[in-house]
């Protein structure tokens, strides 16, 4: 069984090309998004936890979200592996996938970022901004703050897999299509 983790700035279209990913090579696409929507709208006690961390407007600590994660995985452990999108989001939590990966016996094929101009990725997410609802889609500052956080936190990531030779950069420019064969090319090389 393996793992593969997708990430990329806000508007990257990771969550978009994990769709067809995860149907082409039959993996589990966990998003840290949806983990956390449907814990706190299912009221779990993971949930629950979260959502004191959330209403102070405070960071939720990685042993919750990395527990999440943990219990999608046990969920889904039928498929050929997993697509992890949007965690880790810092060397911490890589650190703790990689624990979490090791104790369920699953390898770690790769991680694959999609690169993008930032000023691409704002049009992008304004773009979406005008029928996803969500007001962090529609405000260009605090998409732009999202950039900020992602490169302070995020981008060292790129260093701390290059070191693991696990680490791929795919353009993220072009049509869905055009995109989802460069990411096939790199995944046909990692399963």
């Amino acid at each position: 069984m393996i793992a593969i983790v997708l990430f990329g700035k806000p508007g990257a279209g990771k969550g978009t090309q994990a769709e067809f990913l995860k149907e082409k090579y039959n993996l589990t696409h966990i998003s840290t998004g949806d983990v956390f929507r449907y814990n706190l709208k299912n009221g779990t006690d993971l949930g629950k936890q979260a959502q004191v961390y959330m209403s102070e407007a405070k960071l939720v600590p990685d042993e919750i979200t990395i527990n999440m994660l943990a219990n999608e995985v046990e969920k889904n452990m039928d498929k050929d592996g997993f697509l992890f999108d949007g965690f880790p989001r810092t060397i911490k939590q890589a650190e703790a996938l990689e624990a979490l990966l090791k104790e369920k016996n699953i390898r770690l094929a790769g991680t694959v970022a999609l690169e993008a101009n930032d000023d691409i990725l704002v049009a992008r997410i304004l773009e979406r901004g005008k029928t996803s609802g969500r007001a962090d889609d529609q405000d260009e500052a605090k998409i732009r703050y999202r950039y900020t956080e992602y490169n302070e936190n995020t981008a060292p990531l790129i260093k701390y897999y290059q070191d693991k030779n696990v680490f791929h950069a795919v353009d993220g420019i072009g049509s869905i299509e055009e995109i989802t064969g460069r990411l096939s090319k790199v995944i046909d090389t990692l399963i």
